[in-house]
């Protein structure tokens, strides 16, 4: 794929997918529909079990929109709505490498991400800081940031439009792990590599439970998990569960 604001690459199965828009990595409408194509080739990707979503260079993750495509902001901020949801369905890890700032809609994009690792740099914060601008978070914020931290916390950060350090973003739960800028990508290889090792079937299924849970309730994702508790049931990767266990060996899932 030729893209010029989006670049993908693929190690074995983790599928990492870099925002190219230094150096603040915003989003503009052409940006979106870049990642609108890597989006359909991960998801019909059936080798890929893991994504990362991370930005160039190391001084943002994501700034969110981009200004100066204002004339595009019709378009964008629905784009932006139905991409970052998308981004939060997919039925594989999605784990948020956050290189630097994760401002606006960049953290919102990371919100939808499954796990975020951020870099420990005293140069880096973290937040949704729209309301210094007079708007409020509009591509997710205002839901994905209360179920992550709760309403109190949400709220404290939005209102007041609070930057946090990667320190005070891992004390309240906003992120899962923090390291050193230069081990950043290593480390969140490492754990893209664990979970890659997890059976492909049983992982996707409890991820559309949990989907179908936050978007549709408690009945509907139970009645989800029913049905992925079924699938497994009939996958070669149980098989091979019960027979590693038994064995006492690690197993080698096939996503089968």
């Amino acid at each position: 794929m030729d893209l010029k604001n989006i670049l993908f690459k693929k190690e074995n199965h983790i599928g990492i997918i870099t925002i190219n828009r230094p150096p603040a990595n915003t989003w503009n409408y052409e940006a979106m529909l870049d990642l609108e194509t890597i989006l359909d080739e991960v998801e019909k990707n059936k080798d890929l079990r893991v994504i990362i979503l991370t930005g160039t260079g190391e001084k943002c993750f994501s700034a969110g929109f981009d200004v100066n495509d204002h004339v595009n902001g019709h378009k964008t901020g629905p784009k932006g709505c139905e991409l970052w949801e998308r981004v939060d369905k997919i039925a594989k890890p999605v784990i948020a490498a956050i290189n630097g700032h994760a401002l606006g809609g960049g953290l919102e994009l990371a919100l939808c991400c499954h796990f975020r690792i951020m870099a420990d740099s005293p140069k880096s914060f973290i937040g949704l800081t729209e309301l210094n601008l007079g708007i409020i978070p509009g591509w997710g914020g205002t839901q994905r940031l209360m179920r992550c931290i709760g309403q109190a916390k949400a709220l404290d950060m939005i209102l007041f439009s609070k930057r946090l350090s990667a320190a005070q973003a891992l004390e309240i739960g906003l992120v899962n792990q923090i390291c050193v800028p230069e081990k950043l990508m290593d480390e969140t290889l490492v754990f893209a590599e664990k979970l890659a090792k997890r059976p492909p079937i049983a992982v996707s299924c409890v991820l559309k439970a949990m989907t179908a849970g936050i978007y549709q309730g408690l009945e509907k994702g139970l009645d989800v998990e029913a049905q992925g508790s079924a699938v497994v049931r009939e996958s070669k990767d149980v098989i091979e569960g019960f027979t590693a266990f038994l064995e006492k060996r690690e197993p080698v899932f096939q996503g089968e």
